[in-house]
């Protein structure tokens, strides 16, 4: 059952209250260059991206969003760190949702004047802890980084923006300790009702940084807990956006799309399997179809294995199968198995 958090709205994108859990993604080029930082986030949009987040260090990054704005179709998240002028001028140039740490802006003086532009804009603000931030205060009190000083952390931040009259608050709490990332969002859950970002923080490259996100993430969503999600790896931003998705699928929070499955391969394997399950991904990425494809390296187990799924092919000794719903429907060279798919799956479309 997902947690009923309170309703928040990022551009053209609502979060909260149940809505369908939103993916996010960060640019990583350099934001002021506008055209190289379009064609990534136009990129992100086709991968099935839904909020955009852009490093902003320098004022001509803040006032490049201006520009991007006009160029894209998804809400753009300013990150801001230690100087409050630019949360400012990122709002004034447009961008739909502010990331901060209230505790490194700087006095509270400073704080209450970003606080009041995102008031006058009705701007969401994402107060954002990560375990590498936490307060020297607060690693003290509890010994070390813990979730319950990460949690303790992000709630009086929370509060010091609510006294300062805003509520339109989004909460993020990372850690690259996968399983105090999973207790810190136990806990916080029960704590307040604000819509939760939920991410495994400096993950790593893409295998390792998949596995613990997908531990980390999945366990969390599972659990009804996250109203957003980004999975950070040390690569491409689209892959970001491929595993998040695949999570959310997984969990059975996403519809459409194909799905595939393929066998770990074995001694009976006579063909290039891995090749030919990654061009079948790269086929069906884009294709919104409620569908299932096997991919199956030996016709012996082909047709049994592909049974459940609603198309899929099986490789052999030079020749394969094409199989629907667990029926083998012609014998094809190798060669052509996977245009003899595309065209089964046209006819789907």
């Amino acid at each position: 059952m997902r947690e009923q958090t309170k309703v928040v709205r990022i551009g053209n994108c609502q979060i909260g209250g149940g809505s369908r859990i939103a993916i996010q993604s960060m640019t990583n080029t350099k934001t002021e260059d506008v055209d190289a930082t379009v064609a990534q986030i136009l990129e992100l949009e086709e991968a099935g991206c839904d909020i955009v987040r852009c490093a902003v260090p320098a004022m001509n990054a803040a006032t490049a969003i201006a520009d991007i704005k006009k160029q894209i179709h998804i809400p753009l998240v300013a990150d801001i760190h230690f100087d409050y002028r630019l949360a400012i001028a990122a709002m004034e140039n447009g961008a739909d949702k502010i990331r901060i740490n209230p505790g490194n802006i700087g006095s509270a003086d400073r704080v209450q004047a970003v606080v009041d532009v995102a008031k006058e804009r009705n701007i969401p603000i994402r107060v954002g802890v990560n375990s590498g931030s936490l307060e020297k205060e607060i690693i003290e009190k509890y010994g070390k980084v813990t979730a319950d000083g990460l949690v303790e952390s992000a709630l009086a931040q929370v509060r010091l923006i609510e006294e300062m009259g805003y509520d339109n608050l989004v909460i993020s709490i990372k850690s690259s300790d996968v399983m105090m990332c999973i207790k810190a969002h136990e806990l916080i859950a029960k704590q307040t009702n604000y819509p939760l970002h939920v991410g495994v923080t400096e993950s790593g490259s893409l295998v390792a940084g998949n596995i613990k996100s997908a531990v980390g993430i999945g366990n969390i969503l599972y659990q009804g807990i996250g109203d957003t999600i980004r999975v950070s790896l040390t690569g491409s931003p689209v892959e970001e956006v491929r595993s998040a998705k695949l999570i959310l699928k997984t969990l059975g929070l996403r519809k459409g799309g194909v799905t595939v499955v393929s066998c770990p391969t074995c001694g009976r394997t006579q063909i290039d399997l891995i090749s030919l399950a990654s061009q079948v991904e790269k086929l069906v990425e884009n294709i919104e179809l409620d569908i299932k494809v096997a991919v199956m390296g030996c016709v012996v187990n082909g047709p049994g294995e592909a049974r459940e799924a609603d198309l899929g092919i099986a490789g052999g000794n030079g020749e394969g199968l094409l199989i629907r719903k667990g029926e083998v429907i012609r014998k094809v060279p190798e060669e052509n198995l996977l245009d003899a798919l595309k065209e089964e799956i046209d006819k789907l479309v």
